[in-house]
């Protein structure tokens, strides 16, 4: 009899874990540091929940695991995503100003219409990602792997470092300098 239950209420305990953890990632809204934040954006992932809208600026979360998130119009501003693996995560009209993602793997993420701007991309995995019509002014792309970026759409790159770019797509790098883009390979030129 107790098995029926515990099978019957699974679906309650599936609620209460995602309110939980949505508790978690308000309650931390707006504030510096972790906060839980971490554990509770990938336990949300992993069970397939959409995480549009999510306002994580500011948060310290380095090192997340975000892989095929759907992470449209999320605020992730400012945010410190150091080493964090956003394969296949879903960008579109997000804001990504100034958010930290130096190391992160980004392959194959789309970044459809998200605001990039002064967001530290230094030595990313950016391979096969839609960069179209995102804004990257003033994005430091140093040492990124472009690979297969779809990039003939990008809304502006003024001012972007793209000094040292891996497997830049035939034309990227002449593109990108004919529209503002620099090539500084420390941070003193």
């Amino acid at each position: 009899m107790g098995v029926i239950f515990y099978f019957s209420e699974s679906g309650d305990r599936v609620k209460q874990r995602h309110y939980q953890a949505w508790q978690v990632i308000n309650t931390a809204q707006g504030k510096g540091g972790s906060g839980g934040r971490i554990e509770a954006l990938q336990e949300l992932n992993e069970d397939g929940t959409p995480l549009v809208g999510v306002d994580v600026s500011s948060a310290f979360l380095q090192g997340v695991h975000l892989e095929h998130a759907r992470l449209l119009r999320a605020d992730l501003s400012a945010a410190d995503l150091r080493g964090s693996n956003f394969s296949f995560a879903d960008f579109d009209f997000a804001d990504l100003s100034s958010a930290n993602f130096r190391g992160s793997t980004l392959r194959n993420a789309s970044f459809s219409n998200a605001d990039i701007k002064n967001a530290d991309l230094f030595g990313s995995n950016l391979s096969g990602a839609n960069l179209n019509q995102a804004d990257l002014t003033s994005a430091d792309l140093r040492a990124a792997n472009l690979s297969g970026v779809q990039w003939k759409e990008i809304r502006s790159i003024k001012s972007a470092n793209i000094a040292g770019v891996k497997a830049a797509p035939e034309g990227f790098v002449g593109w990108a300098l004919k529209n503002g883009a620099v090539e500084k390979a420390n941070d003193n030129e």
